[in-house]
């Protein structure tokens, strides 16, 4: 079957015969084998299920995902699979059990065929890190043009699902790590309201801050999953709502970038023939001590929430984030080889939660929270450019974030959901067109990307794999 068949066309012909479940696993394995690890060599699966295959033959073909096969990103737990975060620190501790959200995937009919690549510990390790890049996975390729990046921290989810490899995969957010490589990878990504899907399980960062949710290439297979992960009913249904909408433009979240920012007119100018009311929206720029106080309460929480989760991950092996440390100056030729730990290094000297954290996150979630509802007050939803085109990846130097919008912090700080769809191609490279919701607000979140999705008719993006 065509590798880009939408989820809700391929259940369809699972449930009538017309394909299995088990004909859909081999298939994805097969271009998995084609096009990641060999051929274009995308490198966006870390790892596959043996039982891919004999769990095919066990999904009743009427449950909501029908024996689809899905990946999940490596910082997700799912027995058989290695759920690393892309560190070697934890290769040699097994998952116990399954994640809290795999169990609901798995309940509902999916086949979770393997993980996927990210950057290490999700990129909250080093300034100069390389999105997509861990010391497990190598680093995951740009399906479009092959040196370019695949974005951040949820690297091959978005590559895979952009590729053709599945048409459903899972990623995780704390500030932009679904929006970015959804929209550097051409597909559509939802981080919905923090809490609205279990983060047991989960290799965390934030408590405040993470979520996973559904990366795909479309936005009515992106609420399928998103019902299954978090049990909000009806959002397929809201995907096909024609509920005429109040959209708020934000000036201020253009990239800076003069194609993206082009594409983002026209997309305003699109929407403007269509049944929404267009509102200018006028938001300031934070304040560079906003982006210094979220950093700073990221690490605080890494340094608490990390070691909770290892000391029960590992058997009391590595307990702590020092100890992820020590484990990386030991293994430097590998761990260590293209960029160092200084984020890690920084966290361990803030310490955990305190009266610094405190203070520091009342500061961020008032200025998040208050920013956010001015300007929902008159508007169902707010949009903006998200990442300009994808920049080269360059190992050892960082990444090239200088033309991106702030779209994603007010939303990551205050935990209200956000999205990204395809806007279009510039210079070969394809960027998104962010919408922002109130909390809980994943209904309208979702009638909004699919109502843009509809107006900008540009159907599914399909990568050039350019090498």
């Amino acid at each position: 079957m065509s590798s880009y068949l939408s989820a809700h066309e391929t259940i369809a012909a699972i449930r009538s015969g017309k394909t299995t479940a088990a004909e859909l696993a081999t298939e994805a394995l097969e271009r998995i084998q084609s096009i990641d690890q060999s051929g274009y060599e995308l490198n966006s699966v870390l790892a596959v299920s043996k039982n891919a295959l004999s769990d095919a033959l066990n999904i009743d073909k009427n449950l909501p995902l029908a024996g689809i096969p899905i990946l999940i990103k490596d910082n997700i737990e799912a027995l058989g699979l290695p759920a690393t975060a892309g560190s070697l620190a934890l290769t040699n501790h097994p998952v116990k059990k399954d994640a809290e959200l795999v169990s609901r995937l798995r309940a509902a009919g999916a086949n979770i065929i393997g993980t996927t690549n990210l950057s290490e510990w999700a990129n909250i390790r080093s300034t100069t890190s390389t999105s997509g890049w861990s010391a497990v996975g190598g680093l995951t390729a740009n399906p479009w043009i092959h040196k370019h990046s695949a974005g951040g921290s949820s690297s091959g989810s978005g590559s895979a699902v952009a590729a053709g490899l599945v048409t459903l995969a899972v990623g995780t957010e704390t500030d932009g790590s679904i929006i970015c490589p959804a929209s550097l990878n051409g597909c559509v990504g939802i981080k919905p309201t923090v809490g609205s899907v279990s983060r047991v399980g989960v290799i965390p960062i934030s408590d405040a801050q993470d979520s996973p949710g559904p990366m795909a290439r479309s936005v009515a297979d992106a609420a399928l999953l998103l019902e299954v992960l978090s049990g909000i009913p009806d959002l397929v249904a809201a995907a096909n709502s024609t509920e005429p909408l109040r959209i708020g433009i934000v000036k201020s979240w253009l990239s800076g970038d003069a194609g993206t920012d082009q594409l983002f007119e026209a997309a305003v100018q699109a929407l403007s023939k269509t049944n929404a009311t267009l509102v200018e929206v006028k938001l300031s720029a934070p304040a560079e001590s906003i982006s210094n106080d979220e950093y700073e309460c990221l690490l605080h929480e890494l340094v608490d929430d990390l070691a909770a989760y290892l000391t029960v991950r590992t058997d009391n092996e590595i307990v702590s984030l020092s100890e992820v440390v020590k484990f990386n100056l030991a293994n430097a030729e590998t761990e260590l080889k293209h960029f160092g730990q200084e984020l890690f290094d920084a966290a361990l000297e803030l310490g955990g939660r305190a009266r610094a954290y405190n203070r520091k996150r009342s500061r961020n979630l008032q200025w998040a929270t208050e920013t956010l509802d001015k300007a929902l007050a008159d508007v169902d939803v707010l949009i903006g450019a998200s990442y300009s085109p994808a920049w080269e990846s360059t190992l050892g130097k960082g990444d090239d974030y200088g033309k991106n919008s702030w779209i994603t912090m007010a939303p990551a700080i205050a935990g209200y959901p956000i999205g990204t769809v395809p806007m279009g191609i510039t210079e070969g490279l394809p960027v998104g067109l962010g919408v922002v919701a109130r909390a809980n607000g994943e209904a309208k979140l979702v009638t909004a990307m699919a109502q843009i999705e509809s107006a900008l008719g540009l159907g599914v993006l399909k990568p050039t794999f350019t090498k």
